[in-house]
């Protein structure tokens, strides 16, 4: 699609757009190395240095919450600052924060709240270590929070609107290509000995978090080389009519040559904190990450416990799983477009019914190809409504509050995260399995097909309302 009149501009433009698409991807691909590893560490959290499926409930509970709140509070500092500058100083906090999560038991014999150089050995031991790898999961996830404001920020001033749904849907697929790369590399790292043995196995959860922080500190080196800025940054005009709908010529830009939005909070309070349908959106994204956390967090430690399948094994599942999350959000979103109408509520119903399903069949398949089939199918079915909600929240804030809109509702998306967490660890823990977990989960995921059939008749936008 042409752009510029002036050929040259055109194409120097095209050429740092997909550049700078790529970049992003890789970027919060890296992001989601550095917190996706956790889960795989988990089993030999458990075995290993003795926290329990409860410990680890809390920690995913508090991390979420942090993680949601901090992608709020930075969607709002996004709007302020360089991007590439955001983005470069997250993947530092998080690369540091992930070499301290494997010198954890040090750490907390370090400050002296444990008795020895093995702080699992005792009870007190226990609790301290405990205690350090919540407070640096805590910090991971807050510092995880200032990975998708520049990458959303970027993609806003690099792609016109009338290519956003397309090369958005490209750029979602990171998602799924970090959490499924990070199940296969961390499961065969887990897979390397017999986890609570004398074999090599032991210790080995210590390399999910620094191989992903190896890799995260090369990315860091590849942003900052490589990772365009704005446009202006590049010396490159804006996008032809981005000052149509409040920017820049209205109400002026940041000293970097950033273009902001000066909406005003009544404005802002109607189509977003009052509108009844972007609360709904809210609750439905409860759902939807409620439901996928039991495969994004427990997914290795429910495979192995229930399914009775070796780590390398559920690292491959797990991957698989993700891939086909990225054939579900392509093709939503393709079929939205195609058959309705830009009404992602529709198609949305039944995706998130067929999750339920299929989610309910792994668990009566037997451990092997049909029960590995049935929950990557769910996969590809439960990705599709996770991307949707995002567009349906722009449409309908319109690009004007689009930020804020999507800010809001992820409080709800991670708040699904945090309870899910922690509720699938004590079900598990205190039921002694996870059917249990299993069948709450496919009551979320039904109960989400419903919320979506509440707005059956929504409106695929609300631009005339601006």
């Amino acid at each position: 699609m042409k752009i510029f009149e002036d050929r040259e501009t055109d194409r120097r433009f095209g050429r740092m757009q997909w550049r700078m698409l790529f970049a992003t991807m890789i970027g919060y691909t890296l992001f989601y190395f550095m917190r996706k590893n956790f889960s795989f560490a988990m089993p030999g959290l458990q075995q290993d240095c003795g926290v329990s499926k409860s410990m680890l409930g809390n920690f995913l509970f508090w991390g979420g919450i942090v993680y949601g709140l901090s992608k709020f509070v930075n969607g709002i500092v996004g709007d302020r600052v360089n991007p590439k500058k955001m983005l470069c100083f997250g993947l530092l906090a998080c690369t540091l924060v992930n070499v301290a999560f494997g010198f954890a038991p040090r750490i907390a014999a370090l400050f002296g709240a444990a008795g020895g150089p093995q702080p699992s050995a005792s009870a007190s031991g226990t609790a301290a270590l405990a205690w350090t790898f919540g407070i640096l999961l805590v910090l991971n996830q807050f510092f995880q929070g200032t990975g998708f404001p520049p990458c959303a920020k970027l993609i806003a001033f690099w792609i016109p609107p009338k290519e956003l749904a397309t090369k958005m849907s490209v750029w979602n697929t990171s998602h799924s290509i970090g959490g499924g790369l990070v199940a296969k590399i961390c499961g065969v790292i887990m897979g390397l000995g017999v986890i609570g043995s004398a074999n090599q196995g032991v210790g080995m959860w210590r390399w999910c978090f620094w191989a992903m922080a190896i890799l995260g500190g090369l990315g860091l080196l590849l942003m900052v080389l490589w990772l365009p800025g704005t446009p202006k940054d590049e010396g490159l005009p804006d996008l032809p009519g981005t000052e149509a709908d409040g920017l820049g010529k209205r109400h002026g830009t940041l000293d970097d040559g950033v273009a902001r939005y000066n909406s005003t909070g009544s404005s802002a309070m109607k189509m977003v904190f009052l509108n009844p349908v972007i609360w709904m959106l809210g609750f439905i994204n409860f759902t939807i990450n409620a439901t996928r956390a039991l495969v994004a967090d427990w997914g290795p430690t429910m495979l192995q416990e229930a399914k009775g399948l070796a780590p390398g094994e559920t690292g491959t599942v797990i991957m698989l799983f993700e891939f086909a999350g990225i054939a579900g959000m392509l093709f939503a979103g393709w079929a939205t477009d195609r058959f309705f109408g830009g009404r992602a509520p529709r198609l949305s119903v039944f995706l998130m019914a067929l999750t339920a399903a299929l989610f309910a069949a792994f668990w009566f398949l037997p451990a092997g190809i049909g029960g590995a089939a049935a929950l990557c199918a769910g996969g590809f079915c439960l990705y599709g409504p996770q991307a949707l909600t995002g567009v349906t929240a722009t449409n309908l804030a319109t690009k004007r509050h689009a930020g804020t809109a999507i800010g809001f509702i992820s409080l709800f998306s991670y708040a699904g995260v945090s309870v899910a967490g922690k509720v699938c660890g004590d079900l598990a823990q205190s039921s002694g399995g996870w059917r249990l977990p299993l069948l709450v989960m496919v009551a979320v995921a039904a109960a989400g097909a419903l919320l979506f059939a509440c707005l059956w008749q929504a409106r695929s936008h609300a631009y005339a309302e601006q």
